[in-house]
């Protein structure tokens, strides 16, 4: 077993098999969104012909929604996949925000718990698409008062609950709209079953991956990832790797890797974000080049799978630093493809 190449291959990075970016997401389950221009490059990188413009397209159409959810923090969710997202993983990842507003002794009330979400939904729902600033003209139409750091609470328990979701992608700033709105109803489905999906959905895109990380990745208790993991039966297996244990699914991809391949990989991308193992593709000695103690994750290069420098985005020119090797001019297809992306 090569888990570079199947990690490349499973993810999307190499021998692309969609076109469209919400099939790219569906097939992902979730991908972090922390940074919000460099998640377009994130999923567009994932298919076959990278495309800002397709990417906003479908994006304002509602089919990718992005909201606070797994761990609390920013991650994109196909439409298709969002309730059944807020159903299974929302009260881990409110439990989680609850003990980070204890920390910085932050308390809300029931009362204004609610009265605040009514607010907020009654923004979303007139403006169809509403700025945080938009939030803080209606609450000070309200006479209410509220700090910059409060209110972010409030609207991330809002995404949470399926109140709010994201609204239109503007260039710098985030949006938010009524989810009711945005985001078609769904027939409910049981937890088991949600559950079975959202892990397939994480090994078969990530894999060969470990229970240690679908536990890291997903949020969720142990027990509900081992459960997840019983409830795909026989269509998922274990795999030894120096003495480590990963899964690989019955539709492990493992053609179509090609050697020589760069890749210039956005901030909080799925390929190190998503695994505790990670010392598979940058050395533990490095990881401080991709990402540090504080969970702030940087661009990064990788060359044949393995993460060799650091890139520069939003450039005119290509800006690289390596710190494996020394491998400039190779780099100037994935720019030239990077640069082809952000074309209007």
């Amino acid at each position: 077993m090569n888990p570079i190449s199947l990690r490349l291959l499973n993810q999307q990075l190499v021998a692309q098999q969609f076109d469209d970016p919400a099939q790219v997401i569906s097939h992902m389950g979730a991908m972090q969104a922390q940074e919000y221009r460099m998640m377009r490059w994130a999923v567009e990188m994932r298919t076959r012909k990278p495309s800002e413009k397709t990417f906003k397209q479908t994006f304002y159409s509602g089919r990718i929604i992005r909201l606070h959810l797994m761990r609390g923090t920013w991650q994109l969710v196909s439409a298709e996949d969002y309730w059944a997202m807020i159903d299974l993983c929302a009260p881990k990842a409110i439990a989680v925000t609850k003990g980070w507003m204890s920390s910085n002794k932050i308390a809300f009330y029931d009362e204004e718990l609610m009265r605040i979400s009514d607010i907020l939904a009654q923004t979303a729902a007139d403006m169809g698409s509403a700025t945080k600033e938009d939030f803080i003209y209606a609450l000070n139409k309200k006479n209410i008062q509220m700090d910059n750091h409060r209110l972010s609470y409030h609207i991330r328990m809002a995404e949470m609950s399926g109140t709010l979701c994201s609204g239109n992608l503007l260039p710098m700033k985030a949006t938010y709209s009524l989810s009711a709105d945005k985001v078609k109803p769904r027939a409910k489905i049981d937890r088991d079953e949600a559950l079975m999906i959202f892990t397939r959905k994480y090994f078969q895109s990530r894999q060969p991956a470990t229970l240690g990380d679908f536990v890291w990745w997903s949020g969720l208790n142990i027990s509900d990832c081992r459960r997840g993991i019983e409830l795909l039966g026989d269509s998922i297996s274990l795999m030894k790797w120096k003495g480590r244990e990963f899964y690989l699914t019955d539709n492990c991809r493992t053609r179509g890797f090609r050697k020589g391949k760069y890749l210039m990989i956005p901030p909080y991308d799925e390929y190190l974000i998503g695994y505790k193992s990670r010392d598979i593709v940058l050395s533990p000695e490095l990881s401080h080049k991709a990402h540090n103690n504080s969970g702030i994750f940087q661009p990064i290069i990788a060359h044949d799978g393995i993460v060799c420098g650091n890139w520069t985005p939003f450039k005119d020119k290509l800006q690289a630093e390596f710190f494996i090797g020394n491998h400039d001019t190779d780099l100037q297809e994935e720019w030239s493809r990077y640069k082809k992306f952000q074309i209007k």
